[in-house]
């Protein structure tokens, strides 16, 4: 019988070697990649059942990375990993099309447990996860969906960067602005948007932002 076919998704090397000894006994390791946009274009070539992939890549954070593989492998399961215990971006994976979402802290066997649970048909999510996520973000989400509220390109592109996990200082870097302007942009979308934390901010732009881009 063969092994379901497995690809890896995530931006730190050593954290992909570990997950294919951890789950190559029983799975079949097809491909492993560090940014969501080579993933995308030659992910869909290795034929996977499933691939695992972080939520903060770099290039193309893993949301919208696993939008545009749906599209290519209506069939795909995809189970996300992420260093953020929000239940709403939680959500947002699930409403998106995952099968399964898992926090970097989370044990090492519940990889293996939860791939061969969407490998047969169904979802898995870690129990660390806050309970009640789901109401929490449909909420949230049909408030700020309905805002009608427009950013600029600049406002945009602090979002994208804050997204990937850049500090604000990065960003400021990257943009070749000082602290003080990237400061202003995040809080200035913040109180327009009506968001009260980072977690919030990050969900916002992988789903309304990143996702329209």
């Amino acid at each position: 019988m063969k092994r379901p076919r497995i690809i890896l998704a995530d931006a730190h090397t050593l954290l992909l070697d570990g997950l294919k000894k951890l789950i190559e006994p029983e799975f079949e390791v097809v491909g492993a990649f560090a940014d969501g946009l080579n993933l995308v274009e030659a992910g869909p070539q290795l034929n996977p059942t499933a691939i695992v992939l972080d939520i903060g890549m770099p290039l193309m954070n893993g949301l919208s990375a696993g939008q545009e593989l749906k599209k290519k492998l209506p069939l795909v399961k995809l189970v996300y990993i992420s260093m953020n215990q929000d239940g709403d971006l939680a959500g947002e994976a699930f409403r998106l099309g995952a099968s399964g979402f898992l926090l970097k802290q989370s044990a090492a066997w519940e990889l293996v447990q939860a791939l061969r649970e969407v490998v047969r048909g169904g979802y898995y999510i870690t129990p660390l996860m806050t309970k009640g996520m789901e109401g929490s973000f449909v909420q949230n989400f049909k408030r700020r969906r309905n805002s009608k509220l427009s950013l600029t390109l600049r406002q945009k592109e602090v979002l994208q960067l804050l997204a990937e996990g850049r500090s604000m200082k990065e960003v400021g870097f990257l943009l070749n602005v000082s602290l003080r302007t990237v400061a202003f942009h995040k809080y200035t979308i913040m109180d327009r948007l009506q968001i009260n934390n980072n977690a919030e901010l990050i969900e916002y732009a992988m789903r309304t932002v990143l996702l329209a881009a």
